[in-house]
């Protein structure tokens, strides 16, 4: 069995190796006893060494390998043979096993209590590792997902519910304790939806089993749970969470609760429906804690970022955020009421639903329940004396024709309308009633979105296009030298959940009218109008801004096609994924799921 060498002194060994002085040794061993933490922790702390230096030291001084976690290939298998407790106890991880002895990455390798209860549970020896703490925390939170125990207290909640049907008043009285398994279940469930970056968790009850899945990056991932009355439960207690009738199963009901999950606020949206066989129930998660939403943080490059910034600066007039359901609308909307909220600026907003409070804004939830339609908001929100006003979306012609009016008579209006491209959208104001002299006066310029995934950094790797792909990128016309740089794609690893891609951004493309645009737009010339758009300056179709995007090595042509397929390259790739359609589904209560 592999011993470490156990009268190593931290503080000396970097004393002799005059990384330190003895000063520092003497302050930092100070600083030790007043907050407890470790040693190597504090000198990191204090600034007297990096832990890249540290751990080399350590790597060296006591004969083991120093492993990058970032850049290594997990078996989840050997990973859960050190519980997760103990793993993030101890601050290790199983990497790998080789002639019975398994490698044990440590955070603190000279840590010999640790060393010693890895030992007596594994029941193997042991040799260690040293890895950063900093990726090792990461890694814990990638590699133990909490599908087994989801399962466990399914199963659990299953056999407390027994054979015959419960009684709603006990099961209510009951989630009041912390205890209660379907409580446990609940937590569990929005622990492993955070811990793996899903916007969204549906529940989904089917003829023989639960499902349980969870979108990620826009697609979503599943798990499939025998317990089939589990469901009734879990409806039942997130129907007393969000305030919602619990004795009506009959129609859909909307309803929202905040939950703190890790010591973050997640404000939870939740939608029941009426299905075959029980009520399907999904829950938009909105992170609350994860700060101020900034433009620069959307993705947007850097020369349609200035004239946006340009466009939301001017005094009045409309600017339109479009794209499909789930193309990043109200990050953008958002980002941009974040620059403009100054105390000297009055700001409404008009919202279905309000997903983000912002301080200082007033914002408004629709209801259509009872008659608090968007027009009538809108209208209502002219008599407060506003300066800037935020409409969810133009979805009538009365809303269409208040919000240009507005723009006409001194105020900026921001608003999304769901359109395929930039171009296409002032035409659509005017297919919905609105008068073209009405949309000339007012419309200052579209910004048109979409998400693309990145390609995972992790397991990322060069990609050859086929054949098939070489003739299809003849439509974007690209320099030879751009196509040297070549493409990248994701092979799939434990950080992306074996998808290649982890996280999204925008691709954009900018219209902002000029005069040929808006004399087209007078004559109701679409050909015109389209022409005039597509020879201004600023226009770049969204397919050119996702391919930049692929020749920078930050997304892949499947992408691209999937962008490029519903603006000016309508072509497809027949041989390679299908466009991830999920994205562009409804949220729970059938409005944007954008990723903020």
């Amino acid at each position: 069995m592999a011993e470490p060498k156990r009268k190593i002194r931290i503080g000396d060994l970097l004393v002799q190796n005059d990384v330190i002085t003895e000063d520092q040794l003497q302050t930092a061993l100070r600083e030790q006893k007043s907050t407890g933490r470790k040693l190597g922790r504090t000198l990191i702390d204090l600034g007297y060494v990096d832990e890249d230096s540290l751990l080399n030291i350590l790597s060296r001084q006591l004969d083991v390998p120093f492993v990058q976690l970032r850049n290594y290939q997990f078996d989840p298998a050997l990973v859960k043979k050190l519980p997760e407790a103990m793993a993030r106890r101890f601050r290790a991880i199983v990497l790998a096993e080789q002639g019975g002895e398994l490698l044990v990455g440590m955070a603190d390798p000279l840590d010999i209590f640790a060393y010693d209860e890895l030992v007596r549970v594994l029941k193997q020896p042991v040799k260690q590792a040293v890895v950063r703490e900093s990726e090792l925390l990461n890694t814990l939170d990638l590699v133990y997902r909490r599908t087994e125990e989801i399962a466990s207290l399914a199963e659990e909640l299953e056999d407390e519910l027994g054979d015959d049907a419960f009684d709603l008043a006990e099961l209510s009285a009951e989630t009041e304790s912390e205890e209660a398994p379907v409580v446990k279940l609940l937590k569990t469930l929005f622990e492993d939806a955070i811990q793996a970056r899903s916007s969204d968790i549906h529940i989904e009850p089917d003829e023989t089993v639960v499902r349980i899945r969870q979108r990620v990056d826009g697609v979503l991932q599943e798990q499939v749970m025998k317990e089939k009355r589990v469901n009734a439960a879990l409806v039942l207690r997130l129907k007393l969470m969000a305030g919602l009738n619990i004795s009506e199963k009959r129609l859909p009901q909307d309803g929202r609760f905040n939950v703190r999950v890790k010591g973050r606020s997640i404000d939870v949206r939740v939608s029941t429906m009426p299905v075959q066989y029980g009520e399907s129930v999904v829950m938009r998660l909105l992170d609350q804690s994860g700060g101020t939403l900034e433009l620069d943080s959307t993705g947007m490059p850097d020369r349609l970022l200035r004239n946006f910034r340009r466009m939301i600066k001017r005094p009045h007039g409309m600017i339109l955020v479009t794209g499909p359901t789930g193309s990043g609308k109200t990050t953008t909307l958002y980002g941009a009421l974040t620059e403009l909220n100054q105390p000297e600026v009055k700001i409404i907003t008009a919202e279905d639903p309000v997903e983000y409070r912002l301080p200082r804004i007033t914002q408004v939830q629709v209801n259509p329940k009872i008659g608090l339609h968007f027009a009538n908001v809108l209208r209502a929100a002219l008599r407060q004396d506003p300066d800037i006003v935020l409409v969810g979306e133009m979805r009538d012609a009365e809303t269409v024709e208040i919000g240009l009016r507005a723009a006409m008579t001194g105020h900026l209006v921001l608003s999304t309308l769901h359109t395929n491209d930039s171009i296409s959208s002032a035409m659509r104001l005017i297919d919905m009633g609105a008068e073209p002299f009405l949309v000339a006066s007012s419309l200052l310029g579209v910004v048109a979105q979409r998400l693309v995934r990145k390609v995972c950094d992790n397991c990322r790797q060069p990609y050859e296009p086929t054949e098939q792909e070489r003739v299809w990128l003849n439509n974007f016309d690209l320099d030879p030298l751009d196509l040297e740089a070549g493409f990248v794609h994701g092979r799939g690893c434990y950080q992306c959940g074996n998808t290649g891609y982890k996280g999204r951004m925008g691709v954009y493309e900018m219209l902002e009218m000029n005069e040929p645009m808006l004399d087209a737009l007078r004559r109701r010339d679409v050909s015109g109008f389209t022409r005039a758009a597509r020879e201004s300056s600023l226009y770049r179709p969204l397919g050119m801004c996702a391919m930049d995007y692929a020749l920078r090595g930050i997304t892949s042509l499947q992408e691209v096609a999937r962008v490029a397929a519903t603006s000016e390259a309508d072509v497809s790739l027949e041989d390679q994924e299908p466009p991830v359609l999920a994205e562009m589904e409804d949220g729970p209560d059938g409005q944007d799921r954008e990723s903020i």
